[in-house]
Order: C-alpha cells, then sequence, then structure tokens
C-alpha cells in the first residue's frame, strides 16, 4: 500500500506544473515529438526535453523511437491512464485560456501533418490507382474481414505491417485497444495521422513483424492485410504473430491468390506472387492453428486480374471472455 501511495504521490508531484501540465494534456490528445511539443508551447527544446523526462519518470508517459525521431504519449493505462483523464475532465472545467492556445496550435500541427501525408499520396496515386483497379474495390474486402472476425468487441487488436492505418481505421468501432507495426516511418505518419480522432484507442508503432515488441500473450487478433507478399518468409511473421496471441485467439490473413502479374515484383517489390490455399493451410498447420473460414474475392472480367483471399484461423485453447482479459502488453 505504501508504494502504491508513494507512486501516486510521485505523479502528483510530476504533473504538479504548469508546463508539465500542459504537456500531459497535449499528450492525451496525440502522438507528438519534442519538437511539435516545442512549436505549440512556444518554449525551449532542453526545457520541454526535461519536463518530459520527468513525466516519464513519473510512469505518466510513453516514449517510441522511430528512427531518429521519438514520439510520446500520455499513459493511458491503470493508475497513471486516471489520473491523467481526471486532469484533463478538470482543466476542461477550468476553460484556461493557454490551454485552449495549446490545442489551437495542435490543430495546426496536425494540419500540417495532414498537408504532408496529402502530397504523399498525391505523388504516388498513378501507382496506387493500378493497383486498385487490379482487384476487387478496398470495402469488399473490408466487409468481408469485418464479418469474419466478427463485430463484437475485442480486447486487442495487433494490425501487422499496419501501412496507412486502414485496418485500424476500420476495427476502430469494434475494439477496445489496437496497434499497428510497421516498417516505413512515412506510412506510420500517415497512419498517426489518420487515426488521430480515436486517441489512444489505436496507436502505431514502427517495429518488425519478425521481432514484434510485445509480451507472449498480449492479444486476441492478429491481422496481415496486404503484408506477406512483401516478406521473405510470411510463415515465420505467422508463428511470431502467434507468439503475441492469446489462447483462442485469431489470426486473418487478406492477400492475392496465386497471379501472374511480374510487374508487381519489378516495380512494386511484392516478394511472392500470392499464396495458394495449400502453402497458407499449411503455414496455419504447421503453427498449431485451426483454419476457420476463407473466402475468395474474385473480380469480374479480364484475365489479368487480382483475386484477394482471406482466411481466418484460430489458436489453441479457449479465447479470452469480456473485454476485461488484459491489455496489450509492450516490452520494455
Amino acid at each position: 500500500m505504501a508504494k502504491d501511495t508513494e507512486y501516486l504521490v510521485g505523479m502528483l508531484r510530476a504533473a504538479g506544473d504548469i508546463t508539465r501540465l500542459r504537456l500531459l494534456l497535449l499528450l492525451l490528445e496525440a502522438e507528438l515529438t519534442v519538437s511539435e511539443l516545442t512549436q505549440i508551447l512556444g518554449q525551449s527544446q532542453p526545457r520541454v526535453s526535461r519536463h518530459l523526462k520527468l513525466l516519464g519518470e513519473a510512469g505518466l508517459l510513453d516514449r517510441f523511437k522511430e528512427g531518429t525521431w521519438v514520439f510520446y504519449r500520455a499513459n493511458d493505462r491503470q493508475e497513471a491512464g486516471v489520473l491523467s483523464r481526471a486532469l484533463a475532465s478538470l482543466s476542461d472545467l477550468a476553460g484556461d485560456p493557454l490551454l485552449a492556445s495549446d490545442r489551437r496550435r495542435l490543430s495546426e500541427v496536425r494540419e500540417a501533418r495532414a498537408g504532408e501525408a496529402s502530397a504523399y499520396f498525391k505523388a504516388n496515386a498513378p501507382d496506387w490507382e493500378r493497383l486498385r483497379s487490379l482487384h476487387v474495390p478496398e470495402r469488399d474486402v473490408e466487409n468481408a474481414i469485418l464479418k469474419l472476425l466478427g463485430q463484437g468487441e475485442m480486447e486487442s487488436v495487433l494490425d501487422a505491417g499496419t501501412g496507412t492505418g486502414r485496418m485500424l481505421e476500420l476495427l476502430a468501432p469494434h475494439i477496445v485497444r489496437g496497434v499497428g507495426i510497421d516498417a516505413s516511418p512515412e506510412m506510420l505518419s500517415i497512419a498517426r495521422d489518420r487515426l488521430a480522432k480515436w486517441g489512444p484507442r489505436c496507436q502505431v508503432r514502427l517495429g518488425d513483424v519478425y521481432r514484434l515488441p510485445f509480451i507472449e500473450k498480449s492479444f486476441d487478433a492478429v491481422l496481415f492485410h496486404q503484408v506477406l507478399h512483401y516478406l521473405d518468409d510470411p510463415a515465420a511473421a505467422l508463428r511470431e504473430a502467434l507468439r503475441v496471441l492469446r489462447p483462442g485467439g485469431r489470426v486473418l490473413i487478406a492477400d492475392f491468390a496465386p497471379h501472374e502479374l511480374e510487374f508487381l515484383r519489378t516495380e512494386h517489390a511484392h516478394r511472392r506472387l500470392g499464396f495458394s490455399e495449400r502453402e497458407v493451410a499449411g503455414w496455419f498447420a504447421s503453427a498449431g492453428l485451426t483454419l476457420l473460414a476463407q473466402e475468395a474475392l474474385a473480380p469480374s472480367g479480364g484475365n489479368e486480374k487480382l483475386t484477394v483471399m482471406v482466411w481466418l484461423a484460430q489458436a489453441p485453447g479457449e479465447a479470452q471472455s469480456g473485454t476485461g482479459a488484459g491489455k496489450v502488453g509492450e516490452a520494455a
């Protein structure tokens, strides 16, 4: 009990400074870099970094490195999350003009991010449009994913190779907590902006699908949406997903059936030209997963078209019941 009280007092002391309170409230709203925070607060980088260090030591912040960038977010779990949300509610009642100014500047930072994302999409739009024209509309694939996963609420979901974060956005109404992993900082920047409206419910991290930065048995479901055809060893990525999957958890794969469109390999870095039902079934069997369902989504017309396959499998053991079956556990 004494340790718990000391922990609480430590958090209160850390938050009991106007600059640190401003930082905490901003980081409840979004993941931000030191550079963005200095821009919003109008304070020097060393000063902001010192305050972030104190908040982190008190357990009120999480810190995530992406290449040369470091992102911060308010710790929304357990006592830290309860305290931060209480402080946010009280600050809303106070109606402080300084905090209102911080929120306006945060909106400007988000708008700048959105502008960069828009420019990136515009530059790459011709290639993406060509790919989209080769298979069924994305809404058909998304509907199949929702149907197979079910629309009941899930505690925690991992989107391995999240890209622009679209799968987390799709699943956000049905999950308590979702995390996306991707190796591309540019894609994560787009995903972070796309998911901002969902707050801490949906987060993204720089990571390797072969070495997921999570403890064992962390997730109720893992998704691979149009990811495996880029990998040297898709089966190894699946085995790593199984490590972080809870007993009875589900794995969903959406990818192409076998095809002969070589330009996808030479121009778009596709390592594999689709996967057969037999191959995927072999992965599942080797990993101890049970195939629950599969669906083929074939486009109409033309021979050089791509069929999208959606597979759903389940890990051994009983699934967690309810939504309070634990939380996403990130490795230290």
